[in-house]
């Protein structure tokens, strides 16, 4: 009884130390091991970051839901875009702009001398992207096509990025975060806007929503600080960085 009790406890004692080891190596920060893979749901990738499920992507196809006309009605882009604060001048980065809805809203505000960067990382978005940039007149939009795991942009070149429900669906949170937080100048602004988790009455999946805390500790793995979170929109979390100087 005594040698069944100390193979019990051995064996207890073994799961633990693989458990601690699977936590040292989530945390450790170094490439290869941020992520863990999970069985991939009917909304998921099958891979977790910092105890958050992945959501897959919308695809290009969806594009039509991004532009439909309840979209300003349920989400008050009107009272997002007057919370951004934009100035005449600002370099603007739209990650994971899609068809410009929110870029075509964001334009007129930094003018004169301004510009919006609309990045994306599906071709075939980026073309849909440009066609209605042509048709809206906004030459100071500029469409651009972004990297799984990189937006692509300059260094130090950004006074405002902003992501508008795309950070839940990235592939590769941390790399992408990362590339953004370089790509802002000093002090410069990084926005999250998500559906509230925190929220059952938002009509969204929920691996398509985040709590305003899981977006602070994801964001806290970089040079950013919480300047403000900003409760006016009627189903998003609005919440603003800043780039450590």
């Amino acid at each position: 009884m005594h040698r069944i009790a100390r193979s019990v406890s051995a064996a207890v004692l073994a799961v633990l130390l693989l458990c601690t080891a699977t936590l040292v190596l989530a945390d450790s920060g170094k490439p290869g091991e941020r992520y863990s893979r999970v069985p991939a749901g009917a909304d998921g990738i099958g891979k977790r970051y910092m105890g958050r499920d992945i959501a897959g992507v919308m695809g290009w196809q969806g594009a039509a839901w991004l532009e439909r006309e309840e979209r300003e009605r349920e989400e008050r882009t009107d009272l997002l875009v007057t919370a951004l604060q934009l100035k005449p001048g600002m370099v603007v980065a739209d990650i994971g702009a899609g068809t410009g809805y929110l870029a075509r809203r964001m334009a007129p505000a930094v003018m004169p001398g301004g510009k919006v960067l609309a990045v994306d990382v599906q071709p075939e978005m980026v073309a849909l992207l440009r066609g209605t940039v042509r048709q809206s007149g906004l030459t100071q939009i500029q469409p651009l096509l972004g990297a799984e795991d990189d937006v692509r942009l300059p260094p130090s070149s950004v006074d405002l990025a902003i992501m508008v429900d795309v950070y839940h669906e990235l592939a590769f949170p941390y790399e992408v975060l990362g590339s953004i937080v370089r790509a802002l100048k000093p002090g410069a602004q990084l926005v999250f806007v998500e559906y509230r988790a925190e929220d059952p009455q938002v009509p969204i999946k929920a691996l398509h929503k985040m709590s305003e805390v899981q977006i602070k500790r994801e964001a806290a793995a970089h040079a950013l600080v919480w300047d403000r979170t900003v409760g006016t929109l009627p189903w998003q979390h609005l919440v603003v960085f800043r780039k450590r100087n």
